[in-house]
């Protein structure tokens, strides 16, 4: 049964602070009084004409004296209010607050009021349970059922307060619906946080750091209050309990907010909206929630969005992300994702940002082992097509596009820009290596372009890498590359029953010399790559010599871009200055993604080194190491770029010369101008096929829908952006006095 606890009613609004949790030598407004800055000065007892006025309007105290007010105060603007506890009121003027349709009398009106420190002419009408909050100033509050605050909330951190045990401490299971690679969520995590707590779960040591890092963030003393922040407006809403709410905060028509941590800022403000239930989770700065989201032990990133009945649960959502109509579980997601639709389904994943999920696609609904325990990991730009089904476990390379289907079986797939088919009419997997670039050139350099311009973090402490051309994409392009070759190596020996007679070298060396002195005989072969799909069917490359021109064409515009970059702040007059600059004593080296930012292994392994030695020692100790490593990113991803080319090229790093130079950014204007080039072509389809244009009865009307192809304002973006580089190629000609056949 239900234990109703029966106490004096003098014991309403007071001892919120009991027992061995009251610090010693304090009372139990200790930390009130020290979240809540005002002097104590700042505040008066009512006057017996305030008293007289307060109650000819209807309004109760337990105790007259407990109600204490600052000197710009009009008793006449508290009506039909009962007060329990000590409640300290900042001004209240004759003014009307507006906010958007909403206009309402500054003052305290038929509302319960319990233990709260309320600022400057504040709206509160129709609250009927207000418990110890602390009010900014200028905030509304309108119909309301419940607006309490406990004396152990947590406001969605996962820490324990004085006398908690353990199991009620809140944990995310991300990635893993089994637990397995479970974090706390706490205030400020950034993804890169979420992706290292949640990846090393072997290293037990650094676990049991971050357990303290978080730990050591807040008091674990009782009597906090919760906090309104200046401007908020909160109406319409029935429960709202443990909840730390920023300033200019909006929220209307809430069912149930419970241990939260609202983050709002003036030039960031936080939105929930009608019908949402948002319990045990943190939403940063700028996030938007509407129209009956549910979401259960989250956190949100800062401008992140929730809407139209979006269920997020035991996730992570990364910055500047939206998940609409969708149901996500158990997913760590990065940056810059979308997800659509009704019928979208993400479970147990890691989603490395840029991500686009199609309608109808489902990603982790089948697990194969014998437990809820697998797992979807997919690198930056992954793209599952309309209704994808796949299977746990899986793993995807940077930019993978799923065409429709189900797949039947586990899969691998380390080559990225692919296009992976599941051909059921020949019973095979096929990948076509380089797809983005062949024929979707505008969808991938528009997003790499979007992504920049829609990052609204006011504080960026990771360095979000969204070019198409990173470490991460070409270590996996020149892994590509080395097993493209093999695989070649391995088709022409198949039918001599040669090939298993070759170490993986020859069979590499082999292929390259195919592929760079024999294309023609490439073109006749059936080259299918191991180890990609768990079953026995073949897994077969499609034009391979066309897409390892391309990475090859990838390489060299990675490395280019760069030293086009260094040209430009370059001040010197000789070339050969410039090329001693350039980074030659270096080797291709392994980075990860960490949260959207793009780092080298080794320094991600001595991260975690200096964490379990204690020369890190908090989460803000991280992310300043975050910054440090946004402020060397540049030269270490030139040295990448260039280890790239060498290894790639062949070119000795000691052989680089002015001939080198000139050839070299005369080969990277080329590729970029046939980028260019691809990107108009790939659009431009969209305009000449037939079956866009039959919805039209003529070029004016399908013009006035979709817009003139001319008028295309990323087109013209890239068009003018390649001008300034030919332009600039033909200023270092003169500078350097180049002549370029």
């Amino acid at each position: 049964m239900n234990v109703i606890k029966k106490t004096s009613l003098e014991n309403l609004g007071y001892h919120f602070i009991t027992g061995e949790h009251l610090p010693q030598g304090e009372n139990e407004y200790v930390f009130r009084f020290k979240q809540n800055k005002t002097a104590a000065s700042d505040f008066r007892n009512l006057t017996a004409s305030e008293i007289e006025t307060l109650v000819r309007n209807r309004n109760t105290s337990d105790n007259w004296n407990n109600i204490l007010v600052t000197s710009a105060f009009t008793a006449d603007l508290i009506r039909n209010c009962k007060f329990f506890g000590l409640v300290r009121i900042g001004k209240l003027e004759p003014y009307c607050l507006e906010f958007s349709d909403l206009k309402v009398p500054v003052g305290l009106y038929n509302s319960t009021i319990i233990s709260c420190d309320i600022g400057d002419n504040v709206v509160i009408d129709n609250v009927r349970y207000l418990s110890h909050y602390i009010i900014g100033n200028e905030v509304i509050l309108v119909n309301i059922n419940e607006l309490a605050n406990s004396n152990h909330a947590k406001f969605g951190n996962g820490i324990l307060k004085a006398g908690e045990s353990e199991d009620v401490r809140v944990w995310m299971e991300l990635a893993n619906e089994n637990g397995g690679r479970s974090v706390l969520p706490f205030s400020g995590m950034l993804a890169g946080d979420a992706y290292l707590w949640s990846k090393y779960r072997d290293d037990d040591a650094l676990l049991q750091k971050f357990i303290a890092f978080t730990d050591n963030m807040w008091d674990k003393r009782r009597g906090y209050y919760g906090k309104i922040g200046a401007r908020t407006v909160i109406k319409n809403c029935h429960i709202i309990k443990d909840v730390w709410i920023g300033s200019d905060a909006y929220i209307k028509g809430a069912n149930k907010l419970k241990n939260l941590t609202i983050e709002s800022a003036p030039h960031a403000k936080t939105q929930i909206g009608e019908g949402c239930e948002m319990v045990n989770g943190i939403m940063h700065e700028g996030c938007r929630a509407f129209y009956g989201v549910k979401a259960v032990r989250f956190v949100m990133a800062s401008h992140s969005s929730l809407k139209y009945g979006a269920r997020l649960i035991n996730s992570y959502l990364g910055n500047n992300s939206t998940i609409s109509c969708c149901e996500v579980l158990n997913a760590l997601i990065y940056p810059a994702h979308e997800q659509h639709h009704n019928n979208s389904f993400l479970t147990a994943a890691t989603i490395m940002g840029q991500s686009n999920m199609a309608a109808g696609a489902t990603i982790g609904s089948n697990h194969n082992s014998r437990s809820a325990d697998g797992e979807i990991t997919a690198g930056r730009g992954f793209w599952p097509g309309l209704c994808v089904s796949l299977k746990h476990n899986s793993k995807f390379a940077c930019y993978t596009i799923l065409a429709k289907g189900d797949y039947p079986a586990e899969l691998n797939i380390t080559i990225p820009f692919s296009l992976v088919s599941n051909d059921v009419t020949n019973d095979r997997l096929t990948i076509m290596p380089a797809f983005w670039f062949m024929y979707n050139m505008y969808a991938l350099a528009r997003n790499s372009w979007k992504y920049v311009d829609r990052d609204k973090r006011s504080e960026k402490i990771q360095l979000l890498e969204y070019d198409y051309l990173a470490p991460d994409t070409m270590q996996e392009v020149m892994d590509a590359i080395a097993l493209m070759e093999r695989c070649i190596g391995a088709a022409y020996l198949l039918p001599q029953g040669k090939g298993t007679e070759k170490s993986d070298k020859e069979l590499q060396k082999l292929g390259k010399k195919l592929l760079t002195q024999s294309p023609e005989i490439v073109d006749t072969l059936t080259v299918t790559v191991p180890n990609t799909e768990n079953s026995k069917r073949p897994v077969v490359l499609l034009k391979v010599v066309a897409s390892y021109r391309i990475f090859k064409q990838m390489v060299v515009l990675y490395a280019g871009n760069l030293v086009f970059e260094a040209l430009q702040q370059f001040e010197g007059k000789r070339t050969g200055d410039f090329i001693k600059q350039i980074p030659t004593n270096t080797k291709r080296v392994m980075w990860d993604n960490i949260g959207g930012q793009l780092i080298p292994s080794s320094d991600v392994m001595l991260l975690r080194k200096l964490i379990k030695d204690d020369k890190i020692k908090s989460w803000s100790a991280v992310h300043d190491w975050y910054v440090a490593q946004g402020n060397t990113y540049a030269n270490k991803k030139w040295e990448h770029a260039m280890a790239c080319y060498f290894e790639s090229t062949g070119i000795k790093p000691t052989g680089i010369n002015t001939e080198w130079l000139q050839a070299f950014l005369q080969e990277v204007v080329a590729i970029k101008a046939t980028l260019t080039q691809a990107i108009y072509k790939s659009r431009e389809k969209d305009h000449t096929n037939a079956f866009r244009q039959m919805m039209y009865a003529n070029v004016a009307e399908m013009e006035a829908v979709v817009g003139k192809l001319a008028d295309n304002s990323f087109i013209k973006q890239q068009q003018q952006q390649l001008k300034q580089v030919q332009k600039q190629w033909k200023q270092l000609q003169q500078k350097f006095g180049w002549t370029v056949q």
